[in-house]
């Protein structure tokens, strides 16, 4: 990995200029602030483009402006069979596509190197997983290589990381992100603590800390806002003060001892399983140097903030408070964070309102126009974690969107496990009519034609059988 990151260093370096090319979810925004960061200090001039996806008319759209060094963050690795004859570098995590046939994914990769025009960082390529380390985390790795002083970019390099979920599998950082957060803690703008690993810890009433919670799901509590009340309330605890509703981040250490414990006996009293009570608690990631009570301060709030801007077309905004805005920017973003979370809550009631679909391996809804493109993939999400539908299979999410209808699929650990492989079944379906696809095994995404819903959803479900099956 430092030996690639070097030479991608070295590249960037003999630039004239560098056109960095992000995704827009929270980890692509991360890794482009990191990268725009990287190279004004190394006096290297440098513009930044937010993309939804990189498919073939980018491609070229790209290949039109002629770069004189194009740098891909958190995308390109799916894209790779189209980049020839550009200049490029990719600090991604995806999955690589095949090259065309008849040569193998090696031969691309033996083509692209010994051409010396485009260089890549990923996991892939070492023989590793998506989860060892993000696109923001690439991306950091290079500008650590660029010089070893960036070390404080860490920090959003593991805002990007626990975004992208990376965390979730063990509870905690593993792989290649285990070397970013112990540069950020050595550099005193990250702390690793053992807590209640529920979302929203600086911000969140401890009543809607419960209610919300998907993993776990805590039986009789999520989803239950009058049932999280009555159980704080019995545990003789204050809930409210004069300056408002208190937060777990402000809760003595005792306090959050007798939460967790009695957290433990209900769950396990009224059915859970001791795996399902492990993943109450894991390691979180604080950002020490932003204010207590901050969306800012606790890794997975700021990566959800991020999420927000993304996700409305205001990536620009996200990318700002990255490099440190707290000014107007951050305003904005705390105004599209909150009609984000407006916009999801008519999602989900407009998806529980028509219901869930099953097929024989996957479920699925199809949502058009009343559900935004670019969150439909967090609204199937959601609805599989809210314990309202079948967890033993993946659901697909459908919305339309400008270039065609979106689908965004979302599964499980467990069925990853037991072979799902989602980005396999994204790029197979919709190459078979006519559209692109791609992601990570338990949540990948694809475009499809208008009209072609249905043999989409054929297609994935005979592929899901078969993972599963096998």
């Amino acid at each position: 990995m430092h030996a690639r990151a070097k030479e991608i260093a070295d590249r960037l370096r003999k630039a004239s200029q560098v056109h960095i090319y992000c995704h827009i979810d929270s980890d692509g925004i991360t890794g482009g602030s990191i990268a725009a960061e990287a190279l004004e200090r190394a006096g290297i001039p440098s513009k930044v483009t937010f993309l939804k996806k990189l498919d073939t008319a980018t491609v070229e759209a790209i290949k039109n402006e002629n770069p004189p060094l194009a740098w891909f963050c958190d995308l390109g690795a799916g894209a790779l069979h189209l980049m020839e004859g550009m200049d490029a570098v990719i600090t991604d995590h995806h999955i690589p596509t095949e090259a065309p046939a008849p040569r193998s994914r090696r031969d691309l990769f033996d083509y692209i190197e010994a051409s010396n025009r485009i260089l890549m960082l990923n996991p892939h390529d070492l023989g590793r997983g998506s989860d060892d380390i993000s696109g923001s985390g690439t991306t950091y790795i290079v500008a650590k290589a660029l010089d070893p002083r960036n070390v404080d970019l860490s920090a959003i390099a593991v805002v990007g990381a626990v975004a992208d979920m990376q965390e979730q599998e063990y509870r905690r950082l593993a792989g290649f992100n285990r070397e970013i957060l112990e540069d950020g803690v050595a550099a005193g703008v990250l702390e690793a603590t053992v807590d209640l690993r529920l979302f929203g810890r600086e911000t969140r009433a401890i009543h809607k800390l419960l209610q919300y919670s998907s993993d776990p799901l805590l039986p009789r509590l999520t989803n239950n806002e009058e049932a999280c009340l009555a159980f704080l309330l019995e545990l003789g605890l204050e809930l409210k003060t004069e300056e408002g509703w208190v937060t777990w981040a402000s809760l003595a250490k005792s306090e959050r001892r007798l939460i967790l414990s009695e957290l433990v006996r209900h769950m396990l009293q009224h059915g859970a399983t001791a795996a399902e009570v492990e993943r109450l608690v894991g390691e979180v990631y604080t950002l020490p140097r932003e204010p207590s009570g901050s969306e800012l301060r606790d890794a997975k709030e700021f990566g959800t903030l991020i999420n927000a801007c993304g996700r409305y077309e205001q990536a620009e905004v996200a990318y700002r408070v990255c490099r440190g805005d707290r000014e107007e920017q951050l305003g904005m973003a705390l105004d599209l964070l909150r009609a984000h979370r407006e916009n999801l809550v008519h999602s989900l009631d407009f998806i529980h309102g028509i219901g869930v679909t099953k097929l024989t391996a996957i479920q699925y809804f199809l949502a058009g126009d009343k559900v935004k493109d670019t969150v439909v993939g967090i609204t199937a999400g959601m609805i599989l974690n809210s314990g309202t539908v079948d967890r033993d299979r993946p659901i697909f999410g459908f919305a339309n969107a400008e270039d065609g209808v979106k689908v965004s699929g979302r599964g499980t650990r467990e069925l990853r496990n037991r072979g799902l492989d989602l980005a396999a079944v994204m790029r197979e379906a919709s190459r078979q009519l006519g559209g692109e696809g791609g992601g990570h095994s338990a949540a990948a995404g694809a475009t499809i034609p208008y009209g072609s819903e249905t043999e989409f959803l054929q297609i994935a479900d005979r592929m899901v059988t078969e993972q599963l099956r096998g």
